[in-house]
């Protein structure tokens, strides 16, 4: 799903149906432009800081959450700590290194959930995400 080029990160926005304003071209172009990661609101703030560019952190939470809603972005949200934006949409699970506190991706086909609970009445599950913690030197997944 990464974009290889700005234009192609004006159309995948565009696409989402979200107006391609001048901060959210910006932070797609960030996000959707090379290798798929995972982000905080904080850690992409501080990239934008970097370029130069003005943009507020409210700014970056809003967009993070408008791309997600749009499923441009997948949240992973982990207790007790920041949730992460990821530009990996399609089904898999994570690593969380305690450490540094960086996710790398689990292909979906590595973790095999064998028992699922009945969803509460009037309710079905959309998906399961699972996330393992783990210390030391970072796995052959990172």
């Amino acid at each position: 799903m990464l974009q290889k080029s700005i234009s192609d990160v004006h159309t995948k926005i565009a696409e989402a149906g979200l107006r391609p304003t001048r901060q959210r071209v910006l932070l797609a172009k960030l996000l959707f432009t090379g290798k798929c990661r995972h982000v905080t609101a904080e850690t992409l703030h501080r990239e934008v800081a970097s370029t130069g560019a003005n943009v507020s952190l409210a700014t970056v939470y809003n967009t993070l959450h408008q791309f997600t809603e749009v499923k441009l972005l997948r949240e992973v949200c982990v207790e007790g700590g920041p949730s992460y934006f990821d530009t990996n949409t399609d089904p898999h699970h994570h690593f969380l290194h305690e450490e540094s506190g960086a996710l790398t991706d689990i292909p979906e086909d590595d973790v095999k959930v064998t028992k699922m609970p009945i969803a509460p009445q009037g309710t079905s599950i959309s998906r399961v995400d699972v996330v393992i913690r783990v210390s030391g030197a970072l796995s052959k997944y990172a």
